[in-house]
């Protein structure tokens, strides 16, 4: 009947905008999200350095950085092409500020430099904190050669850093993936419901409702059109 027609239309119609929508967000999201995973940089693998997507880096993987790249791990800094180990790092991603903060390697470590060999034989032990959010802090303790190294922040460079006025510098990934700081900031996506989502679910609210009482309405007019027949066809009358 034009009833039912007037009530499901609408009804349809606004879901599948809704739906629409929603698959549009999804696509553009996981499309950034494999952008991300699909970023390379150099890892040294069986004493070369090799192009690996950030999805593949672990904990262990000692990555090459040149300048203006960005950091695919939390890694420790080990040598640089800076005096002392120093390096230079943008953490605008991370804490929105732009100003250069500086980095520097322990001095045992910074001594490996650029030497592919040396840093390959490299089988220093790291312990340290649990993956928590905590930008500006970190606690950890390195073994190697028999001695053991304090670790703190400053010896540390964070996924989404960039690297900036330094050629290049080593270090080796201490958290990847989800254990980063980066993204254990991040926590559980927050989906932020715009007017139109709001109007939307409110459409449907509305049609699902106006169904109900259309339905019962119906109903009822059915059921006592069928009172009054069977009251005019009953042999008492």
């Amino acid at each position: 009947s034009l009833t039912w027609f007037t009530t499901i239309v609408p009804l349809v119609l606004v879901i599948t905008m809704t739906a629409v929508k929603d698959a549009t967000d999804d696509y553009f999201r996981h499309k950034s999200d494999n952008q991300v995973n699909n970023r390379q940089s150099e890892v040294l693998i069986n004493s070369k350095l090799q192009n690996e997507k950030w999805m593949n880096v672990k904990v262990g993987d000692i990555i090459k950085l040149e300048n203006n790249q960005f950091v695919a791990a939390d890694l420790l800094l080990l040598s640089s092409s800076e005096p002392h180990g120093l390096c230079y790092v943008e953490t605008a991603e991370l804490d929105g500020e732009t100003n250069l903060k500086v980095r520097h390697a322990l001095s045992v470590t910074s001594e490996l430099g650029a030497d592919i060999s040396r840093l390959a034989g490299f089988d220093g032990i790291v312990v340290c904190e649990v993956p928590n959010n905590k930008l500006d802090k970190f606690m950890g303790i390195l073994s190697w050669k028999d001695s053991k190294h304090s670790l703190n922040n400053e010896k540390i460079i964070l996924r989404g850093c960039i690297l900036r006025n330094t050629s290049w510098c080593f270090g080796m990934v201490i958290f990847a993936g989800p254990d980063t700081k980066l993204m254990q900031n991040s926590g559980k996506t927050k989906f932020k419901r715009t007017s139109i989502d709001r109007l939307m679910n409110t459409l449907v609210l509305w049609e699902i409702q106006s169904g109900r009482v259309k339905l019962g309405t119906n109903s009822e007019l059915s059921s006592f059109g069928m009172k009054e027949r069977r009251a005019l066809c009953s042999p008492d009358s």
